[in-house]
């Protein structure tokens, strides 16, 4: 009990340094509109991925913002292959939070398979799908949506779960279910802190001045039920599979950050205290990697969340720059090339104050062993501080954002 009071008080010492932290993810941008039905939706230009920003229409309503835009259609990409391999898909901006996905065909009795990279035009909130394989570029939805910031998708494609800011001083956090077709959505409750998307339930909390609150509920926004309350009022949450989730303390450079497994509503501690602490669990929930800095140095470790042993890695960088693969066999980072040691940790790489120049490495995790899949400074030709990284289910394409210049990025595995 008396750590947990001594966490609390951390934590509220924390808050101002967490809370900008927080809004490096949602910087000032446009307030959105969703146009309702009946409303002229914004199209871009036929030739590139990333138009203007089109019609636009009135606010959406506090409930469902209205039917459909125009069916899908396939339009000249904008991609180029860099190198052997390596892929612009779009040079940008382009939303925080790709998806990768297989899809299948059959045409004429043949069956053939590729991988459809699922993202959205941060200009104008247009989504696109385009196809690796075919290098065919799909727009699905012309609905304009200026302004997101971040978008997390269910694992089919079929909905993307949007945030934007909104409001005075942009103070107002909003949170949006599109459907990758632009037709219908809904909203979810405002000023959610921080959002989660499993395979069959959304996970979102709400913190104030006596803790944080969090809901789980379906991905319709039905059935909507408490999942565990904490004392910290700064926390981030992710699924951990088993009907359990992974809990840790938004981190700063400055400030011992803790990670738990919660289980039942009961908090268990996985790590900490570690200055600047970021976790991600893997989709079973078999693991977590954990990354913090020690003396400005990053450092990264590999936790049994049976045992709580922790392995530490060959290899480090912030765990935010990572990607599990769908059967846990491995991990698949950005790590900084020597990352300069007169910066604070994760801080001031959320803030933007310090880029990256990354390799891509993969770590086996029943080998325990780390392996260079590229250095992207001499494939691309260029730095790129890769981020938001995803993986198909069958670990063919890897996909990443470069901070820099938000710009999307895929390299054949």
């Amino acid at each position: 009990m008396q750590r947990y009071l001594i966490i609390g008080a951390v934590a509220v010492v924390a808050l101002g340094i967490a809370a900008a932290a927080y809004f490096l993810f949602f910087s000032p941008a446009p307030s959105v509109v969703v146009a309702p039905a009946g409303d002229t939706f914004g199209e871009e230009s036929a030739g590139t991925s990333t138009g203007g920003l089109g019609g636009g229409g009135a606010g959406a309503p506090a409930g469902d913002a209205g039917a459909s835009s125009s069916p899908p259609v396939v339009i000249p990409s904008g991609a180029q292959e860099v190198a052997a391999r390596l892929l612009e898909v779009d040079p940008g901006p382009v939303v925080a939070g790709a998806l990768a996905l297989d899809i299948v065909s059959t045409t004429t009795g043949t069956t053939t398979h590729d991988v459809a990279i699922d993202y959205l035009s941060r200009q104008s909130g247009n989504i696109f799908s385009y196809h690796f394989n075919t290098h065919s570029l799909i727009r699905t939805s012309n609905r304009t949506v200026p302004g997101i910031q971040s978008a997390q998708w269910l694992a089919s494609g079929a909905t993307a779960y949007v945030q934007y800011l909104s409001g005075d001083d942009n103070a107002t956090v909003n949170t949006y279910a599109l459907p990758a077709s632009g037709a219908g959505g809904f909203f979810l409750p405002q000023d959610i802190g921080e959002l989660a998307v499993g395979a069959s339930s959304l996970l979102y909390l709400a913190s104030g001045d006596n803790g944080t609150i969090a809901t789980v509920e379906k991905p319709d926004g039905s059935a909507p039920a408490q999942a565990f309350t904490t004392p910290l009022s700064q926390v981030r949450a992710q699924f951990a599979g088993k009907g359990r989730y992974l809990v840790y303390t938004k981190p700063s450079a400055s400030i011992p950050g803790y990670a738990f497994l919660v289980s039942g509503g009961a908090f268990s501690e996985v790590a900490g205290p570690l200055n600047g602490l970021v976790a991600l669990a893997s989709p079973e929930g078999d693991y977590a990697l954990i990354s913090y800095a020690s003396a400005g140095v990053l450092k990264m470790e590999l936790v049994d969340l049976a045992t709580r042993a922790a392995l530490p890695l060959p290899v480090a960088t912030i765990a935010d720059k990572c990607a599990w693969a769908v059967d846990e066999s491995a991990v698949y980072c950005g790590v900084p090339i020597d990352p300069a040691a007169d910066y604070a940790y994760p801080d001031d790489w959320y803030q933007g104050a310090v880029h990256f120049s990354d390799r891509i490495w993969k770590i086996d995790v029943a080998g325990r062993y780390a392996e260079l899949v590229t250095d992207l400074s001499t494939t691309a030709s260029e730095p790129i501080d890769a981020t938001d990284l995803a993986l198909d289910p069958k670990s063919l394409v890897l996909v990443f954002r470069n901070k820099t210049d938000s710009s999307l990025w895929a390299y054949q595995l």
